[in-house]
């Protein structure tokens, strides 16, 4: 099994589900929404 994980993350503004490659802790890591175009924190927004 590899080191590295694929999280959902739901965006806090338009609810769509996205997939996410974790590289790191996820402490300070963002995302940007793919359908609305809102950055987000991903620690408190995975599905």
């Amino acid at each position: 099994m590899s080191g590295i994980a694929i999280l959902l993350v739901r965006c806090p503004r338009c609810q769509h589900t996205m997939k996410y490659q974790q590289s790191k802790i996820l402490t300070t890591q963002r995302k940007q929404c793919v359908y609305c175009g809102r950055s987000f924190l991903i620690r408190g927004n995975i599905a």
